[in-house]
């Protein structure tokens, strides 16, 4: 039997010694990922409740996604309203990742009610009050936002739907159209185009360049989890369907980076009559729908709070302190009607505005 030669030799073990690295390096991209997304997130301070908001009641519903998983969402509703004229349609709202649930949105779901909509809120798997022991991944939150318009479209045939998302959720309203090109109008706030996105921000900011050599893995791994969810991303959503679009982001936004979202549609779709764009300079992420004067002024009563405290809360030595007593302010100082008030209810009523101008379409 003729020997390989010393240069085929050293082929072999090249590719051999490629083959190890790219396995090493999957493996390390899993383990990063997973470390992102096999835990549960819960709602933290402050936090709305029904109780807080005296017109609106509530209808609890639990359905399955993809794992069998059963998901809590909630029908809101203004029943005095509702009894005097019929409501417009239903408002679907996908929450953001690592807030915990749709909690934190619950002052959005109000104003959406009290302008005569059925509103559709739920948890994500592993979010609140749904089951699941990790996230999994982002492209999860399209499984549970497909999950949950089966639900609300088999129980309300008779409404149309349409979608509002905050960051995570408005990648998954955008990349849900996909499969429901039926969905009248979605408004998405601060949301990104693909899964890979996020790991690509975070991933620049820890570990510089580094990450575009792990970003082919991460998809990879995402295709075998999730399949075609993960496979189709906002731009096979927008492009599957005649659904109008409502694209808000915030320039100072560095949380998901304007350029990895509201910059990409508007390149595509800027002359798109079914879109519309709001661009903010100053609002940053998780304030894009919040009113600034608002907010400043609950900071104010906040900072004037801790301050009368008697110690210095920026001293590294007092910080477990401080965060104790943030924590005690948010439950029982917070005035939590203006905390509920603090909305930019001019941009909640142009969203209300879009949903009416494309009903009929």
């Amino acid at each position: 039997m003729k020997k390989k030669s010393k240069p085929m030799k050293i082929i072999i073990i090249v590719l051999i010694i490629l083959l190890v690295l790219n396995i090493a390096d999957f493996i390390a991209s899993v383990i990063i990922y997973n470390h992102n997304f096999d835990h549960r997130f819960e709602t933290t301070e402050p936090v709305s409740h029904i109780e807080e908001f005296a017109e609106l009641a509530a209808t609890k519903y639990t359905f399955s996604s993809d794992k069998g998983q059963q998901l809590t969402g909630y029908m809101y509703r203004y029943p005095e309203l509702n009894e005097h004229e019929r409501p417009h349609g239903i408002v679907i709202i996908a929450h953001g990742f690592g807030c915990g649930g749709h909690n934190t949105y619950m002052s959005v779901a109000d104003h959406f009610a009290g302008k005569n909509y059925l509103v559709f809120a739920y948890d994500a798997t592993a979010c609140d009050e749904s089951e699941g022991d990790g996230v999994g991944g982002l492209p999860q939150g399209v499984i549970d936002l497909n999950a949950a318009i089966e639900l609300v479209e088999n129980e309300y045939p008779e409404f149309p739907v349409m979608l509002w998302g905050h960051s995570w959720g408005g990648y998954s309203i955008m990349s849900v159209l996909k499969y429901h090109p039926e969905i009248k109008a979605a408004a998405e706030c601060s949301g990104f185009v693909n899964a890979s996105d996020m790991f690509e921000i975070e991933g620049k900011n820890q570990a510089g360049y580094a990450i575009y050599a792990m970003l082919p893995y991460i998809k990879l791994y995402d295709r075998l989890k999730f399949g075609k969810y993960a496979k189709y991303g906002a731009f096979d959503g927008l492009s599957a369907s005649n659904t109008a679009v409502m694209v808000i982001h915030s320039a100072d936004d560095d949380t998901v980076p304007i350029e990895y979202g509201y910059d990409k549609i508007y390149e595509q779709y800027a002359d798109d009559p079914r879109f519309e764009f709001v661009r903010f300079d100053d609002r940053g992420h998780n304030n894009v729908f919040v009113d600034k004067d608002k907010l400043a002024a609950l900071n104010d009563d906040f900072r004037d709070w801790i301050n009368s405290q008697g110690y210095d809360p920026e001293a590294a030595e007092n910080r477990e302190h401080y965060l104790s007593d943030r924590t005690e302010y948010y439950k029982t100082v917070l005035d939590r009607e203006k905390w509920n008030d603090r909305l930019n209810f001019e941009l909640l009523d142009s969203i209300i505005e879009f949903y009416e101008k494309h009903l009929t379409d």
